[in-house]
């Protein structure tokens, strides 16, 4: 199928491009790279043999995104165009609601315009904020805690509204936990820029000699060791899932909304061990206070995902770590920031090819 991947150069979305690009899909990614990088692109060229095709895009841009569809056709749309910081969301509510939801607006109206009926949406855990009881399954109550989860409940809602009013529009929300790890090769993986927002680059830069040490913030939490609980789940078994969903919506012609998680939580104390344990080196760490906003334990139950998709997860906390450890070592500055013409992509106004 031909399929157009929004914010296809960054982390969760490279990862997805490399899973469709093997299953045979024709890509064309779309992205500004505020939150990644063009290198991205030319590693996936490198890993998987394929063209991949690009076209600079800012979806805050309807002309931009409406040229997306001029003379071409596509068969499905995979959606990952966002700013997703939940700190960075309380200090600018604005830029999030604009970047986030002014974007997936003209998405939606240029995708309805052409015609293009399936839609994949990288959703997120972050829409059941602090939940009444764990595995949280799809059906739990849905509370905002920050701006960022705020934006993801909207998106939602507008895609919803879209399916309710239209008949032959389809859409599957993945509803993400905690993506980590990296793809096996080492050649992609996650580059947060500036100081990481979550636990898994943060560990790995700790590892590699970028940062001193870790903080883990609360040892009090009512948990396994006192330190917070989460799903991490591998990111290649994520990718694995958009792909899934895209055949899912294939084959049944309606839409579905369903968690993304391994079904297990982590505490912070044992991915640091796994982690220490893949790298061979050190994690210093300290606890500090708790952080404003976070919960004790937050864990999936993914078995509608199974049900529905047959999908699970396959790959444990090791990999998580060895595959993460792998792209740090390999990459230990990420992919450096580079423009365009440094990455070797080559950008033509309308439509471009990586390579």
């Amino acid at each position: 199928m031909r399929i157009l991947v929004c914010g296809g150069a960054g982390y969760i979305g490279s990862h997805t491009c490399a899973v469709l690009a093997a299953r045979g899909h024709d890509l064309l990614v779309a992205d500004n790279f505020v939150n990644s990088s063009p290198r991205a692109l030319e590693r996936l060229r490198r890993l998987t043999g394929a063209p991949i095709c690009f076209q600079l895009t800012d979806l805050r841009v309807r002309a931009e995104v409406d040229a997306l569809f001029e003379g071409q056709r596509f068969d499905a749309v995979v959606h990952f165009a966002a700013l997703k910081a939940v700190g960075e969301s309380c200090e600018r509510p604005l830029d999030y609601f604009d970047n986030n939801i002014s974007g997936t607006i003209h998405l939606l109206q240029a995708m309805q315009a052409a015609g293009v009926e399936r839609l994949v949406f990288s959703s997120s855990a972050t829409v059941y904020g602090d939940p009444d009881s764990v595995p949280v399954r799809e059906d739990a109550a849905l509370r905002i805690t920050n701006p960022y989860g705020r934006t993801k409940l909207v998106m939602e809602q507008l895609i919803g509204d879209l399916c309710a009013s239209d008949p032959s529009f389809h859409a599957a929300n993945l509803r993400y936990f905690n993506p980590v790890g990296a793809h096996p090769s080492g050649l992609i993986g996650e580059d947060p820029g500036g100081e990481p927002n979550n636990l898994m680059p943060y560990v790995s830069q700790v590892a590699v000699g970028r940062r001193e040490r870790l903080r883990i913030f609360g040892g009090d939490w009512p948990t396994v060791d006192g330190t917070g609980v989460r799903d991490y789940i591998h990111v290649m078994d994520l990718a694995r899932a958009h792909a899934d969903a895209i055949d899912y919506l294939v084959r049944e012609g309606r839409g579905l909304t369903v968690n993304l998680g391994t079904g297990r939580g982590v505490s912070v104390l044992e991915l640091v061990r796994a982690f220490a344990k893949a790298s061979g080196r050190e994690i210093p760490y300290e606890v500090v206070a708790r952080r404003a906003g976070d919960v004790a334990e937050v864990y999936a139950d993914p078995s509608l995902a199974h049900e529905l998709l047959g999908w699970r997860a396959e790959l444990g906390v090791d990999a998580m770590c060895r595959d993460a450890w792998r792209w740090q070592s390999m990459n230990p500055d990420g992919y450096g920031r580079v423009g365009i013409e440094q990455a070797g992509i080559s950008v033509d106004p309308s439509l471009a090819v990586a390579g």
